[in-house]
């Protein structure tokens, strides 16, 4: 597809205005677990009967990762495999990811190595394979499958994040459950799970997760919540046995602790970057609002969304780009369809993947969404900008906020500049930083 600047479509830009902007700071309650305290965190938890006892010497432990972009999750990760090799026994790493990765042992790999976590890094073996063993039929009447290596080691440590889902609701969002049978069934699980449409996901993960807790060595979760600044705030060990009633319960925490913005509408959402270290969706909808499911909902109020960027970190899988209005050609021009149409193909959902209008750079993305906009007055136009959905302490909000800001409308929010021009190359790439 040729995206052309300076043909029609930018001819028909060039004169939209663009508000100025100023930086404010976003300010949410920011307790935390610093990065030179999780080694000791874990070790605490894991320290606590029956966690303790529970590896023994000489056992093969399977460790979970996963293909989010979670903090810390390499010193995390080494943090378990030094406390399992600390009892004598022996850790390995199983990515747990469901399709992600392009649905390969090798992408998987490729996955956790952008993380940190490689074998070097560990300090033990990573397993990675597609190979699936099946348990049984969950009481919705599905399949169960379970990553072979870790069902045949001796124990099974679900290491995850826990946290609200992009794309429904329930009592088990993203966390122990969902990595039970997402995560842990690969290619051919994940698809299960999401078979019967987003609409039953809520219970097909409890469903399946209880076939893997009573048929497969789990011995228990150690799910990692994160605040509003994206840091690691709580990590809790969960007996296998307590998984299904403690996990609804940290589900609530999570929610507590989500960041949202706080002027609660825009017309148009600018999104420096999107890519699957921050959301399965590229962007978490909880915080832009662009749900891909009628499922789920909440977040701020937008009529017009644009992604300028995707993520080195996402190899390409830019699953989340149909959630925007418009796109960068640089956007485009990176994404990999064999990364990221196994996705949809194991979660049925195609709208992620569905491609929005193209323009040649930055500055006509945020122009088309501005002239698209309807009922406002353009040069008036509210615009956030926000350098990616997982970090808005520092964001951007053009002259419209300007003044309510200043007299405290919003507690929490603060101006940190006065409002000014973007700027712009000569290619229209925006240069301006959101942290001056």
């Amino acid at each position: 597809m040729e995206i052309k600047q300076g043909g029609v479509v930018s001819r028909l830009l060039a004169d939209v205005p663009i508000p100025r902007m100023f930086r404010a700071e976003q300010l949410f309650p920011r307790e935390r677990i610093a990065p030179a305290d999780i080694p000791a965190a874990v070790a605490g938890e894991l320290s606590r009967e029956p966690f303790r006892s529970k590896i023994r010497p000489g056992m093969s432990i399977a460790i979970t990762a996963g293909s989010r972009g979670i903090a810390n999750v390499d010193l995390i990760t080494r943090s378990i495999v030094d406390f399992v090799k600390a009892r004598g026994a022996v850790p390995f790493i199983v990515p747990a990811m469901g399709s992600h990765g392009g649905a390969t042992a090798e992408g998987q790999l490729e996955v956790l190595a952008s993380y940190g976590i490689t074998p070097e890094a560990m300090g033990c073996e990573i397993r990675s394979s597609m190979e699936v063993v099946e348990l049984g039929t969950s009481d919705t009447g599905l399949p169960v499958y379970l990553d072979k290596n870790a069902y045949e080691s001796d124990g099974i440590i679900v290491s995850c994040r826990l946290k609200p889902h992009n794309a429904f609701r329930g009592p088990y969002e993203s966390g122990p459950c969902k990595m039970l049978a997402v995560g842990l069934g690969k290619q051919k699980g994940a698809e299960r799970v999401h078979s019967d449409g987003m609409g039953k996901i809520g219970a097909n993960i409890p469903s399946i997760a209880k076939v893997i807790l009573a048929r497969a060595p789990i011995l228990f979760a150690l799910p990692c919540i994160e605040n509003a600044y994206d840091e690691t705030c709580r990590i809790e060990a969960i007996d296998r046995d307590d998984i299904l009633a403690r996990e609804p319960e940290l589900l609530q925490f999570a929610f507590e602790r989500m960041p949202s913005l706080l002027v609660g509408a825009c017309d148009v959402l600018v999104v420096d970057e999107t890519g699957k270290n921050y959301s399965g969706t590229g962007v978490d909808p909880n915080i832009t609002g662009t749900f891909s499911t009628e499922y789920a909902h909440g977040g701020v109020e937008v009529q017009r969304t644009c992604f300028l960027d995707l993520s080195a970190a996402s190899h390409g899988n830019a699953l989340g780009v149909g959630l925007a209005n418009v796109i960068t050609k640089r956007f485009f021009d990176k994404i990999d369809t064999e990364k990221m149409y196994p996705n949809c193909l194991t979660s049925t959902v195609l709208t992620s993947a569905r491609i929005p209008c193209v323009v040649a750079n930055d500055r006509e993305a945020i122009q088309m969404c501005i002239r698209t906009c309807t009922g406002i007055d353009r040069s008036r136009a509210r615009i956030i900008r926000i350098p990616n959905s997982l970090h808005i302490g520092r964001i951007m909000l053009s002259e419209a906020y300007y003044r309510d800001v200043k007299a405290g409308k919003w507690p929490g929010v603060a101006a940190c500049s006065e409002p000014e021009p973007l700027e712009f190359d000569g290619d229209g790439a925006l240069l301006t930083p959101i942290e001056g």
